[in-house]
């Protein structure tokens, strides 16, 4: 019987092979989300409501790039991943 893996477990392996896709919709929604919370705040100009909203998504991207980097360390000391990306095929490495 096929073991069948928990939608967190899905969601973690996704995450895991799309890194980069994951800080840049965490930096886009950061951002967007950031620029609503401004929007909302009268008496501030549009410039600075932008810069606000840039600083913001700047910072949660830093730490999801630190979370990555924490994750990528982690799989790497505990060998819970293959370390050959996947479109290499192992088969074609040595061809000449």
């Amino acid at each position: 019987m096929a073991e069948s893996k928990t939608k967190f477990a899905e969601a973690r392996e996704w995450i895991i092979e799309h890194k980069l896709r994951t800080v840049g919709c965490l930096w886009l929604s950061g951002i967007s989300g950031s620029i609503a919370y401004n929007w909302s705040k009268p008496g501030m100009k549009t410039s600075v409501r932008i810069i606000h909203a840039r600083l913001h998504a700047q910072a949660l991207t830093l730490a999801a790039l630190a979370g990555a980097a924490a994750v990528e360390y982690y799989d790497h000391k505990t060998g819970a991943t293959d370390r050959i990306p996947k479109f290499l095929k192992p088969e074609n490495l040595n061809k000449d």
